[in-house]
């Protein structure tokens, strides 16, 4: 071992691991099939459980899983496929089983394939909740988070109280204050807009003036509605392969996880456009 360079060294830890992990999802896989015929009695095991510790290492906990999975996806085959095959870990096919149906199983066996277990875990989430995202729409529509409140500077408060006992209508004033912040920003975006013109964008990097004028419109957050992560990527909701420009109304910053959505979300919108 002492001839190998630590990258050498890493990078076979690294294969060995994800080999490791490959031939563990296949075991378990099987194990259905085992347990349907009862192969591990044949072969001199107590129980499925023993069978699957002692050539494999698996956890009871895991071999239950697998055998629950396998029993839930009996009127799903796509999804069964994935278990019994071991292409997909019984990890990420748990995520789905609260919301998959016969109906649309194979539309879920493609995501749990494409999407990472987060990316999967947001999706099932936004589904459960019928969280109408938007991603497709020219301006992401942001809306208030639930038992969200308001976290003002205590001069700030302490000025707008002042005013209210002299008799000024603090929402009002507001309302004019978020109004004319609209206009500035229609108005910013409009002027971005006119810069780039209608010569196509060289490459996919986005340009400062449009990220600050991003940040300045929608904060730091995912601008999916309901959804409390940071934003970490911006999403094309026009396909910068199709349009080639970075317009900022059809930009949205968005969290790592729904930019993961979004783009196997629209693979399957192109996919049925080109039937």
């Amino acid at each position: 071992m002492n001839q190998f360079s630590d990258k050498q060294l890493y990078q076979l830890c690294k294969k060995y691991g994800t080999n490791a992990l490959m031939w563990r999802r296949k075991f378990t896989g099987l194990l259905p099939e085992v347990n349907r015929r009862r192969l591990y009695e044949k072969r001199g095991f107590s129980s499925i459980f023993e069978f699957a510790k002692k050539l494999c290492g698996l956890s009871e906990k895991q071999v239950r899983l697998a055998l629950n999975l396998n029993e839930r996806f009996k009127d799903k085959p796509a999804l069964k496929g994935l278990l019994t095959s071991g292409e997909v870990s019984v990890n990420k096919l748990t995520r789905v089983t609260s919301v998959a149906t016969p109906e649309d199983e194979e539309f879920w066996a493609e995501k749990v394939q494409q999407l990472s277990k987060s990316a999967l875990e947001t999706f099932v989430k936004d589904v459960k909740n019928e969280n109408q995202n938007g991603l497709y729409k020219p301006q992401i529509e942001v809306k208030s988070l639930p038992g969200q409140t308001l976290n003002l500077d205590s001069d700030v408060e302490e000025e707008l109280l002042e005013l209210q006992g002299k008799g000024v209508d603090v929402n009002e004033l507001l309302r004019e204050f978020l109004e004319k912040r609209r206009q500035e920003i229609a108005q910013e975006k409009e002027e971005l807009v006119a810069e780039m013109g209608v010569v196509p964008a060289k490459s996919r990097y986005i340009p400062v003036k449009i990220r600050r004028h991003l940040q300045k419109e929608h904060g730091d957050m995912c601008t999916i509605a309901g959804c409390r992560k940071s934003a970490r990527e911006i999403h094309h909701t026009q396909r910068f392969a199709l349009a080639s420009n970075h317009n900022p109304k059809y930009l949205a910053p968005v969290c790592r996880e729904h930019h993961a959505i979004a783009h196997a979300i629209d693979v399957k919108v192109q996919a049925k456009k080109h039937l």
